[in-house]
């Protein structure tokens, strides 16, 4: 059975900023509950042959070479830009922050 209970859900919710009603909690609970008793059997079968997995295929990324194409120049970057500054693009401050 799991050690999980309405408190630690509650305690959760409160770190995530969530309101969560009394019956929200009582039934999030015995969800959250049964999950980790769930895992907790699949962890038991798991022997220490087999290799944690995030998916259940294989997953590669496709990588492409890394070649050097023509591109634009800086300044024909620039030329449609509403406005540029020391070769790059001048854009509104929105943080408030010192220039």
């Amino acid at each position: 059975m799991s050690s999980l209970e309405r408190s630690d859900v509650a305690r959760l919710a409160a770190l995530a900023r969530i309101d969560m009603t009394d019956e929200d909690l009582d039934r999030l609970s015995g969800q959250l509950a049964a999950i980790v008793d769930s895992v907790a059997k699949v962890a038991e079968v798991a022997g220490q042959d087999v290799p944690a997995t995030s998916h259940p295929i294989p997953m590669s990324n496709v990588h492409r070479e890394d070649v050097v194409r023509p591109s634009l120049s800086q300044e024909a970057a620039l030329s449609s830009a509403p406005e540029a500054e020391d070769g790059r693009f001048r854009v509104p401050q929105i943080l408030g922050e010192e220039a």
